[in-house]
């Protein structure tokens, strides 16, 4: 029987490699795990609408289980939360996209021991593979989008750019890790080999945030 596991969840490339890595090594993924502030109804990762992650999770036909919690209880939440999964689900571990943060594992692997279950980093590695993993992401046949930018470091002209070859070498040209590890941009996920229907997006607007600029789509759907 094939060992049933979390995935933290956020709706972009990192996460959903670490999905595709999971299912390779045999790994039965029994939900997606997304963490979301109460009062916005967004995700905290990325700042994206839950309608859009409920989207990836149909495309997926994998149930997206959400942690309503605010900063000061995100790590008492997600603990709670895991072992619940681990009644309903029987999971026996959690595992993250992190890549190569050590205070990110860190945390990963707090949350895991207090909840009882394994951690798993199936992405985990050095610095200095981020190009190469960056690379693996492009020729997946996953399809992925920059919906956030972080205005320090990239400019607007960022948003919507798709993960491709031009993706690829321009990042290289810039001083940012081209994986984006620091949150200096985010992706969305809409189309893949593990999705049964791709995530059309349209309409899409940009949003002025403190120290980001996001890429709002109107409106998005399945479609087969």
């Amino acid at each position: 029987m094939k060992k049933q596991v979390a995935l933290s969840w956020s709706g972009g490339k990192d996460c959903c490699m670490a999905l595709d890595s999971l299912i390779q090594k045999g790994y039965e993924v029994a939900c997606l795990v997304t963490t979301v502030p109460k009062e916005l109804g967004r995700t905290f990762g990325h700042g994206e609408r839950m309608d859009m992650i409920r989207l990836q999770g149909e495309a997926l036909s994998i149930p997206v289980h959400f942690i309503e919690c605010s900063y000061e209880t995100y790590t008492e939440e997600f603990v709670k939360t895991l072992q619940k999964l681990k009644d309903q689900f029987k999971i026996t571990g959690i595992a993250y996209g992190d890549l190569y943060l050590v205070e990110h594992r860190d945390w990963g692997e707090n949350v895991a021991n207090a909840a009882g279950v394994d951690s798993l980093y199936p992405l985990w590695s050095k610095k200095e593979d981020a190009v190469s993993l960056l690379e693996t992401f492009v020729h997946s046949g996953y399809k992925a989008i920059v919906i956030r930018v972080r205005e320090d470091v990239l400019d607007e002209t960022w948003l919507g750019r798709l993960l491709d070859e031009s993706f690829l070498q321009d990042v290289q040209m810039t001083t940012i890790c081209p994986m984006g590890e620091s949150g200096e941009y985010h992706t969305y996920v809409y189309d893949g080999p593990l999705f049964s229907k791709k995530i059309q997006l349209e309409h899409a607007e940009y949003i002025q945030l403190e120290t980001t600029k996001k890429l709002e789509f109107k409106s998005y759907l399945l479609i087969d």
